[in-house]
């Protein structure tokens, strides 16, 4: 098994990066971190993911640049895996896209995985003067654009939103594995023609029935599932019959969000009453914890 570390709700940006350490050395197999371009400072679009649309973060969340974050932290380590969850790359264009993923590449080789989706906020579109109902063909057509970018030789697109003759360098020696994430239909079609897919959190069955179906758009396209990644999160305790459950479905990347975060899902607490979350040391109190009853059991798959 792997075990990926989401970053999503750290306020504390300064520590992110001994975190990403502290996780390498407790073993988990990677750090991933999410993205906003920019936040508008009224939202009326309603998050899909709560049942009034509400959103759970506060406005002044920290959203600092991921590839940036990503270098920074892979700076600081050897092996454990970087990436994002998720990146908004129809908020940029082709070339500023590829460009901050190669370059991260380039400075972590064979860690870096791309982890893109079109995002729900209109306004965020809105302010980047971006359509948003066209996001996700304009995601589809960059993804196109950037792993030609990749090669690091003479690039010719012609496409429905760019258009361009180029050449981009320094490019990553290796391919950039890009899973995709969401769960619409668009979404899992996305994922389904790419390297990998990173869903929302859900149970075991609902995981099994997904793969499945995922996995069946990935074979009726002549597409093979060797190298193709499922990332599973939990939305249940993680239990040895979880673990098991996902194993038996050949899905062994499994997504954390952090531990120190109170979660209705676990049956075993990570930190202690009173603890404060904002707290560097009370976070690696959590990891420790959480690597010492969890990840021990379960070997990395060496991938």
């Amino acid at each position: 098994m792997k075990f990926w570390l989401s970053l999503v709700s750290v306020m504390e940006i300064d520590q992110l990066v001994p975190i990403a350490k502290y996780a390498e050395e407790l073993g988990f197999g990677g750090i991933t971190c999410a993205d906003h371009l920019v936040m508008p400072t009224r939202i009326d679009s309603k998050y899909p993911y709560t049942p009034d649309g509400e959103v759970f973060w506060p406005e002044t969340t920290p959203w600092p640049d991921p590839w940036v974050t990503l270098a920074t932290m892979g700076a600081v380590t050897s092996n454990i895996r970087l990436m994002t969850n998720i990146y908004l790359a129809a908020l940029r264009d082709p070339f500023t896209a590829a460009k901050s993923v190669a370059t991260a590449a380039v400075f972590n080789e064979g860690r870096i995985a791309c982890g893109v989706a079109s995002g729900w906020i209109k306004e965020e579109y809105e302010l980047a003067g971006i359509d948003f109902h066209t996001r996700g063909k304009r995601l589809d057509e960059i993804i196109v654009a950037m792993r030609a970018l990749w090669t690091g030789e003479k690039v010719s697109h012609r496409g429905e939103f760019f258009n361009f003759d180029a050449l981009m360098c320094p490019a990553p020696k290796k391919p950039v594995p890009i899973w995709c994430g969401g769960g619409s239909k668009g979404a899992i079609r996305r994922a389904a023609m790419n390297d990998g897919w990173l869903p929302l959190p859900m149970t075991l069955a609902g995981m099994t029935d997904a793969a499945a179906n995922i996995r069946g758009l990935r074979n009726a396209a002549g597409l093979p599932l060797k190298n193709f990644t499922i990332c599973f999160a939990p939305a249940e305790p993680v239990t040895e019959r979880v673990m098991a459950g996902a194993k038996a479905i050949d899905i062994e990347d499994i997504i954390v969000i952090g531990p120190w975060i109170p979660s209705p899902w676990d049956v075993v607490q990570w930190t202690d009453p009173g603890d404060d979350f904002s707290r560097l040391e009370i976070k690696k109190k959590a990891m420790k914890r959480y690597a010492e009853t969890v990840i021990v059991k379960y070997p990395q798959n060496g991938s």
